[in-house]
C-alpha cells in the first residue's frame, strides 16, 4: 500500500472509530441511566455473577456462529476441509478465520470484564452488562459486514466490540483503587 492509500486508510480508522466510541459510550450512557429504574439487579455475589453469566450467553453465541462459519467454509472448500494444521485458510475462508479469531479473543476479554464487574458490590453498574452484550453483537455484525473494506470498515465494529470492555475495565480498577469492595 502506497503512503497516500495507507493514510487515506488511517483517516477511514480514525473516522469511523471515533465513530464508534461516541456510539457506544452513548449506548453504555442510556443503559445506565435507564435500567437501574427498570429492573432490579441481584443483590448478592452469586447471583450477580450468574446475572453476568446469564447475560455472557449473548457472547458465547457470537462464538458458536463464528466456529460454524468457519466449520461450514471448511466443509465445501477443498483447499480448506483438511484444516489448519496443514495449511492457513484459503481465500474461501479467510475472511471467516480473522472474524472467528477476532471474536475468540474479543469474548475471552468481555467476559472477563463482566465477571470482574459482577464481583463489586451490587449496584446500577450492572446496567454495563446487557448494555455491553448488545454492543457486542453490533460490533461483530458490523465487523465482519464491513471485513472486505479494510482496516477503515473493520474500524467501526472492532471498537464498538471493544470499548464496552474498556470502560468496564477502567470501573472495575478504578472502584478497586478507591477501595469500593
Amino acid at each position: 500500500m502506497e503512503l497516500p492509500e495507507f493514510e487515506a486508510e488511517r483517516r477511514k480508522v480514525v473516522r469511523n472509530g471515533l465513530a464508534a466510541a461516541i456510539f457506544s459510550v452513548a449506548i453504555l450512557a442510556a443503559a445506565c441511566a435507564a435500567l437501574p429504574h427498570r429492573f432490579a439487579f441481584p443483590s448478592d455475589l452469586s447471583g450477580t455473577l450468574a446475572y453476568a453469566l446469564q447475560w455472557d450467553i449473548g457472547i458465547f453465541v457470537w462464538v458458536a456462529v463464528a466456529i460454524r462459519m468457519v466449520s461450514r467454509g471448511r466443509l465445501r472448500s477443498a483447499d480448506d476441509i483438511r484444516g489448519s494444521a496443514f495449511s492457513p485458510p484459503s481465500p474461501k475462508i479467510a475472511v471467516e478465520s480473522a472474524f472467528l479469531q477476532n471474536t475468540l479473543e474479543q469474548a475471552f476479554i468481555a467476559v472477563g470484564a463482566h465477571l470482574a464487574l459482577a464481583t463489586l458490590p451490587p449496584g446500577p453498574h450492572l446496567s454495563l452488562i446487557p448494555a455491553a452484550v448488545l454492543l457486542f453483537a453490533i460490533g461483530r455484525i458490523s465487523f465482519y459486514l464491513l471485513y472486505r473494506n479494510g482496516a477503515g470498515g473493520r474500524a467501526f465494529g472492532m471498537v464498538t466490540t471493544m470499548v464496552p470492555t474498556i470502560v468496564i475495565y477502567l470501573y472495575v480498577v478504578g472502584s478497586l483503587a478507591v477501595g469500593t469492595m
